[in-house]
């Protein structure tokens, strides 16, 4: 993007493959129940979480964890006077977020928009971007919303109409828009829980008769 990233595009790449990983969320997530995705997730989160902050309090902590992973680290998930967490980290408590507010449909839907478009999105851009698009390349936005129509196909639906392709689209539009408008909020959060609150608005819309809680699809 015509955001440099404070990082070479080699360190993007092996950022983005660790990011992609986490597409095992939300497949694992359509095999289970919520109670099982949680007592998983969550764990994973709080581990997380703890090493993430314990580096800026912990001298020998820090000096291994940035010995591994400071090459991927952009400048603000660096700074110990801000004390960010990083990318990685993001991205487990937007998974348990997820889990925890919205129904399976909706997480099925915007968490792997989250990996597969923001991924897609930020290599593009910084290969390809040119023209600005809010803080963020227009390249790399219509990446990132072309990806998640592609997204959008494939995830699971109550009855695949025409309307349910619209409440995925307009969701989309919104993720596209809050990812190149680059909030102070971290985007891995930002993007999930700004798609989950409009596909959820747009199914009480237009499916105001289903309980989307106690909706079950494919098996």
């Amino acid at each position: 993007m015509i955001d440099a990233a404070n990082i070479d595009y080699k360190a993007e790449l092996a950022r983005k493959a660790i990011h992609l990983c986490s597409l095992s969320i939300p497949i694992i997530y359509y095999f289970i129940n919520r109670d099982l995705a949680l007592a998983i997730l969550l764990p994973i989160t709080v581990a997380f979480l703890i090493v993430d902050l314990l580096r800026y309090y912990h001298t020998p902590t820090a000096d291994l964890f940035y010995k591994v992973f400071r090459f991927m680290l952009r400048k603000h998930e660096q700074d110990h006077n801000l004390k960010r967490l990083n990318g990685a980290t993001n991205v487990l408590i937007a998974g348990s977020l997820c889990v925890i507010m919205f129904p399976k449909l909706i997480v099925l839907t915007a968490f792997p928009i989250l990996i597969i478009s923001d991924s897609v999105a930020a290599l593009f851009g910084r290969r390809f971007g040119r023209k600005k698009f809010l803080q963020k390349s227009f390249e790399g936005s219509t990446a990132f919303f072309a990806f998640a129509v592609l997204v959008i196909l494939f995830t699971p639906k109550i009855d695949h109409s025409l309307k349910e392709y619209f409440i995925g689209g307009a969701a989309a539009l919104v993720g596209t828009i809050v990812e190149a408008a680059s909030w102070k909020v971290d985007d891995n959060l930002s993007i999930p829980l700004s798609i989950g609150v409009v596909m959820w608005g747009l199914y009480f819309i237009f499916y105001p008769s289903v309980n989307l809680f106690t909706y079950t699809f494919g098996h």
